[in-house]
């Protein structure tokens, strides 16, 4: 009998890769289609190429966008990777998801970001480093009553809904070892996020799954990703 494999993690290489592909296409959905020209990122870590005014300000230049995140961001590398498009505006300002007030609020959140105007409140992958459910849900509650309607919210969180029990003891013992910041949610607290919402196209589905661009035979396997991803529309 094959023994039972865990899943790899968040931050691991294949569901990280999904994620920032989630990610790209759940912002270019926003900007393009949804014409929504400001971006509220929270959780923003290492930047990479493809964060979210890349993708946003590529497509639509004017688009302005907001980082939080808990590490700074003052090394030159990342100064450069926050650089905006002449017509746009991008910024980096510390905050936590925990911490709802203090981000909006911050000068510079408010400096960039118009709170007439429609926003899409990034949270990829997030929700799961909060330790309580029903802290990250009111968190996320208290964003989005502060955006006007027409703004969304993307968001990914970590799952271990689509393993076997055998795959899900291996994966909370590596968890607690290895990433004891990771904190799995089932479908059902994932979707407590999207209450009062409108999901756009499949719903709530493993990231691979969202509006895929690639073939479903080249996709990996929900239990290889263990990450649900949605977008909603705030009414």
């Amino acid at each position: 009998m094959m023994e039972e494999t865990a899943p790899t993690g968040p931050g691991t290489r294949l569901p990280a890769r999904e994620n920032r592909a989630f990610l790209q296409r759940a912002v270019r959905f926003m900007a393009v289609e949804a014409r929504i020209g400001q971006f509220l990122d929270i959780g923003a870590g290492r930047f990479t190429a493809g964060n979210t005014h890349d993708v946003a300000q590529r497509r639509v230049p004017q688009c302005r966008v907001v980082y939080a995140g808990t590490e700074p961001a003052a090394d030159a590398h990342a100064r450069a990777l926050l650089t905006s498009s002449p017509e746009g505006a991008t910024g980096y300002i510390e905050g936590d998801l925990r911490q709802p007030r203090e981000i909006l609020g911050h000068p510079r959140f408010t400096e960039i970001i118009d709170l007439d105007r429609p926003v899409g409140l990034i949270l990829i992958p997030v929700p799961h480093v909060v330790p309580g459910h029903a802290q990250a849900r009111d968190n996320v509650r208290e964003l989005l009553a502060a955006l006007p309607s027409g703004s969304y919210l993307a968001a990914s969180s970590f799952t271990l809904d689509y393993n076997s029990p055998q795959q899900v003891a291996i994966a909370r013992q590596t968890i607690a070892r290895d990433q004891p910041e990771a904190h799995p949610r089932s479908r059902a607290e994932f979707a407590e996020f999207f209450t009062g919402l409108g999901l756009i196209g499949p719903g709530i589905v493993p990231v691979s799954e969202w509006l895929p661009e690639v073939p479903a035979h080249q996709r990996p396997s929900p239990e290889q990703i263990a990450l649900l991803g949605a977008v909603g529309r705030k009414l």
